[in-house]
């Protein structure tokens, strides 16, 4: 196998500036925050487990594939967290939450 072209290797650079990825948690993260990134950590999980494609949990879910995508690289400032919770609650009909304070 030949290393890629400098063609090859400065089109997928240009693609990469561009690509939005996963948002981490800060270290300082309020709790609300931390919560909000735990939801979207749960849409994540639930997207392996299921080896479903984002187009497939948006349909599960009923957004927008560009909805489901935001939450699934926790871009969770773009949505309320009852926004949130009303989507998880599409996947996990059945379940309740807990809160647990340590």
């Amino acid at each position: 196998m030949a290393f890629p072209s400098k063609k090859k290797l400065a089109a997928v650079r240009t693609k990469l500036e561009k690509a939005e990825g996963a948002q981490l948690l800060s270290p300082d993260a309020t709790p609300l925050e931390k919560l909000r990134y735990e939801i979207c950590r749960q849409f994540v999980i639930y997207q392996r487990e299921h080896g479903l494609k984002a187009k497939e949990l948006a349909k599960i879910v009923g957004v927008d594939e560009s909805i489901i995508s935001k939450v699934l690289r926790y871009r969770n400032d773009r949505f309320t967290t009852d926004k949130l919770m009303e989507m998880l609650a599409k996947i996990y009909p059945k379940h309740r939450i807990a809160l647990k304070v340590s």
